[in-house]
């Protein structure tokens, strides 16, 4: 099995891996499934045959949502650092793949559910697909790059807008602000991504390895310590009032009462 864990079914065809996140019901991420997902990426880098990554959710409704909050309503800054090193182990992974990775975007991709398409190369949106980095609305932040990718990939107003704000944006607008690539109809966007995917297979696997490694080699110098600094700023928020309030409100189905501190 490539995928240490049913959370993540892989399957390769044509020199193409495809991922599907499948944990019901939102598809989101835990530390079964992040630490699977380093593992299975750096399989996929040792498998010669295997040049393209495409990553998409089961279901039609949800990407992924993100983390699964429950692990959070304890408040327990040592479960935070865990779940944020997971994080980022994982999506750093992804990040430095050696072939080309897509993410078919085929539902509601949130909070870690939306930093795992900005891990990826190129991203693949349905016109039914929603996107947001909500944590602030329960007293968290974005821990897994969201804070650094998103800001890289629309500028820092769009950024500011989608984290501050908490705003939800649709496909199209996603695809005019440079969050996303291309915007499909509902249920295409799995092979429009596979289609890409062995698109690039077509090409030299030591050249698109180079050409990685150079587009990313500027972003780096930059982002190296930015990722850092976001994990501890997310373990940080672990020792507020307004952390395990905005948490529990949410799992409660309540407004929170927000108290500065």
């Amino acid at each position: 099995m490539i995928s240490p864990s049913d959370k993540l079914k892989v399957v390769v065809e044509a020199g193409a891996a495809i991922l599907t996140i499948d944990n019901p019901a939102a598809n989101t991420w835990d530390l079964e499934s992040l630490p699977a997902l380093a593992e299975t990426v750096t399989t996929l880098n040792e498998m010669t045959d295997v040049r393209a990554l495409v990553i998409t959710g089961q279901g039609d409704k949800f990407f992924s949502a993100g983390a699964d909050l429950k692990q959070f309503a304890s408040g327990d800054p040592e479960a935070a650092g865990a779940m944020a090193r997971a994080f980022g182990q994982a999506f750093e992974t992804l990040a430095d793949y050696r072939g080309v990775s897509i993410a078919a975007i085929n539902g509601y991709a949130m909070g870690g559910g939306l930093e795992v398409a900005l891990a990826c190369d190129i991203r693949i949106a349905e016109a039914q697909a929603a996107m947001a980095l909500p944590e602030a609305k329960v007293g968290l932040l974005p821990c897994a790059g969201g804070t650094q990718r998103l800001a890289q990939l629309v500028g820092e107003g769009w950024a500011k807008r989608l984290i501050l704000c908490g705003e939800r944006i649709t496909a199209e607008r996603a695809l005019s602000i440079g969050l996303v690539e291309e915007v499909v109809t509902e249920g295409e966007s799995l092979a429009v991504a596979t289609k890409l995917a062995r698109q690039s297979v077509e090409q030299s696997p030591t050249s698109i390895a180079a050409c990685k490694r150079l587009i990313h080699s500027a972003r780096d110098l930059a982002i190296a310590s930015g990722l850092a600094a976001e994990r501890e700023e997310f373990v940080a928020l672990f020792s507020t009032e307004d952390q395990k309030e905005g948490v529990n409100a949410f799992l409660e189905k309540r407004l929170p009462e927000w108290k500065n501190q």
